[in-house]
């Protein structure tokens, strides 16, 4: 068997079993892995549920809803509709996905989400849809159950792993899913990031890694070829200061494959992530390293990311040392359509998405999620005075392909916010101070609309000669507000940064008619 270089993750609801009116049919559940089928994904990385409860035929677990005689959310009981139907009906929905997947040459790794929080009962006849039975009988298993944390802490009512119930609870519904003719099984340990009680994880460790040998060798009792996959954070630090002991996963080889997300701003495809650390842990020891490029951008203009954006991220990925890329949410995008399987051909191509044209980008918090990106590098406050500083990383050897003439157009674009055109600003790119001849400056403090959700602000864009482009590798952006409007009492800040490469497919070659993004010439009879 080749090794596989991409991987993709479907939760088992969002774009299937949520979507189908009931009785879900078989050959609509198959649907999965048909959306695939002639693609460069390796591995159909398969959600078997919300983590507390599954959606096929468990017989050690809890099924989605079993509990339930009434519902909150329509989706939601929907669901157990679905997954109950095919069951009653003869069709397993894991072995559904599992032979579908064979059928068309794919690999499928089951994937459980080992942390969920037990969550509260809704009433007397109402329960909570996505929680399981065991969790809610059983709170005093939680972290929070001591009664020494603070009930808002986001781990207060996830599983501590300290406990044997809680480790055997989970190692069976491995067990079983074990039992199915899978290649591999993935370990989901970046949803909900808690297992312990703050003060007991250098002990936590130990646990840890003890329950995930015990998990890693069952895993090879099916065979050698089976790989046990955890997603982790991508700062070591991180994920020790959570009781992972990746260091010595790696050392005791108890994991084959790593996926590393970054959790500063989950869900959001970030150009500029930085696995490396992982990378360097796992260099010699046979474990390979999958970077977690999501798809998500969810800007006042964009939901899901370009071809450009997605290039920008992938080659700065592979560059780092990954051995594949790892998709993780993208059923924003479904039902996929030509640009999802266009981004699917490059994908595991890194020179040749090399002279591709690259839109790198900086996650920034968005207005419209519940709850804001923690620590996203973006939005960031400007004061009169004091520089602030960014920098990003590019994969792209601009004067290499600057020496064959392909380079069109280099253009780095800043949105600052609650600024007006009396205040001054300078920018600076690895030292050199921008000059306002490169620069354009758009006035959109005031919008009446917009295509997702208003931001407003200006934009400074800057079409870059070859004396002021970015290099390979890191970068540095300084953005200093030198004066400030007085009569203003709100923060100005930054709020967007993109660095926009494009390319021409030859020297001399055009971009479109007559050198304009006009679409195709169309000739009259």
């Amino acid at each position: 068997m080749s090794t596989p270089r991409i991987m993709f993750y479907h939760d088992g609801r969002h774009p299937l079993i949520y979507m189908y009116e009931p009785p879900m049919q078989k050959e609509e559940y198959q649907h999965a892995v048909d959306e695939i089928a002639g693609t460069p994904i390796d591995v159909l990385m398969f959600g078997v549920g919300d983590g507390r409860t599954v959606l096929y035929d468990t017989k050690v677990g809890e099924l989605w809803g079993h509990h339930l005689d009434r519902w909150i959310h329509a989706i939601w009981r929907r669901t157990h509709q679905n997954a109950r139907a095919l069951i009653d009906a003869g069709h397993n929905p894991l072995q559904i996905a599992i032979d579908r997947a064979h059928e068309k040459g794919k690999l499928i790794y089951p994937v459980l989400l080992v942390q969920m929080p037990s969550g509260e009962r809704y009433g007397e006849e109402t329960l909570n849809t996505r929680g399981s039975l065991f969790r809610f009988e059983n709170k005093q298993w939680d972290i929070g159950a001591a009664g020494d944390l603070d009930p808002e802490w986001p781990g207060y009512e996830c599983a501590d792993f300290k406990h044997q119930e809680i480790r055997d609870e989970r190692f069976a519904l491995i067990d079983e899913i074990l039992s199915y003719p899978v290649n591999g099984l993935e370990l989901s340990l970046v949803h909900h990031p808690y297992y312990f009680h703050p003060n007991e994880i250098d002990e936590g460790r130990e646990i840890m890694t003890e329950w995930i040998r015990r998990v890693h060798t069952a895993v090879k009792a099916g065979g050698e070829e089976r790989e046990l996959v955890i997603q982790v954070p991508n700062s070591i630090d991180e994920a020790l200061s959570i009781g992972l002991d990746v260091p010595a996963w790696i050392e005791q080889g108890i994991v084959d494959v790593l996926v590393v997300a970054e959790t500063t701003s989950p869900y959001l495809l970030n150009s500029m992530a930085d696995f490396r650390p992982v990378v360097e842990a796992a260099k010699g020891s046979g474990v390979r390293v999958y970077a977690n490029i999501n798809s998500l951008v969810d800007s006042d203009r964009l939901a899901s990311g370009t071809i450009e954006m997605i290039r920008a991220a992938a080659t700065n990925y592979w560059r780092q040392g990954v051995d594949g890329i790892y998709m993780g949410h993208w059923h924003e995008r479904w039902p996929y359509t030509a640009d999802f399987y266009e981004i699917l051909r490059e994908l595991p191509f890194p020179d040749v998405m090399d002279y591709g044209d690259k839109i790198y980008i900086m996650p920034t918090e968005s207005p419209r999620r519940s709850t804001p990106e923690p620590s996203a590098p973006l939005p960031r406050t400007l004061e009169v005075g004091k520089p602030e500083s960014f920098t990003f990383t590019i994969s792209d050897d601009l004067p290499k392909w600057g020496d064959m003439g392909r380079v069109h157009e280099v253009a780095l674009r800043v949105m600052l916010s609650a600024v007006s055109e009396i205040d001054k600003v300078t920018f600076k790119l690895n030292g050199k101070t921008l000059p306002d001849g490169l620069r354009r400056t758009i006035n959109q403090m005031y919008r009446l609309r917009s295509p997702r959700h208003r931001i407003f602000g200006y934009w400074f864009i800057f079409k870059l000669d070859s004396d002021h482009w970015p290099k390979q590798g890191e970068n540095e952006l300084e953005i200093t507000l030198e004066h400030r409007d007085t009569v203003l009492t709100m923060d100005a800040g930054v709020r967007d940064v993109e660095l926009d490469i494009k390319y021409l497919m030859g020297k001399n070659f055009h971009r479109g008619f007559v050198d304009q993004d006009l679409g195709p010439y169309e000739f009259s009879s």
